[in-house]
C-alpha cells in the first residue's frame, strides 16, 4: 500500500472556504477512485489553521491516477491561493 501524508498551512480567512474544498475533494476520492483505500482529512485543534491529510492508494499508480483526476485538478487550482504552505511526504505500510 502507498501511503500520503500531507500537512497543510492555511491563510486563516480561507479556512473554511478550504476544508469545504478538501471534504468534497476527500468524499470524491474515496468515492469514485478504485484504488484509493483511505482519506482522512485532519485539522490540529492546538494550531487551528494547520490540517493534515492521510491517504492510502493501492499502489503509486493509483495516486498518480488521483493526481491526474478531474475533481483534483479542480481542487487544486481553487485551493492554491488559500494555501500559505504544504509539506508532502510518501511511504509504504508495511503492516497491512
Amino acid at each position: 500500500m502507498y501511503v500520503i501524508a500531507v500537512e497543510f498551512a492555511i491563510h486563516g480567512q480561507h479556512f473554511a472556504a478550504f476544508m469545504q474544498l478538501m471534504q468534497e475533494n476527500a468524499r470524491i476520492s474515496r468515492e469514485t477512485e478504485s484504488g484509493c483505500r483511505r482519506f482522512d482529512v485532519c485539522r490540529d485543534r492546538a494550531r487551528p489553521e494547520r490540517v493534515f491529510l492521510y491517504e492510502l492508494y493501492d499502489d503509486k499508480t493509483a495516486f498518480e491516477a488521483h493526481l491526474a483526476s478531474a475533481h483534483f485538478k479542480a481542487f487544486d487550482a481553487l485551493a492554491k491561493a488559500m494555501v500559505a504552505s504544504k509539506t508532502a511526504s510518501t511511504y509504504e505500510l508495511v503492516n497491512a
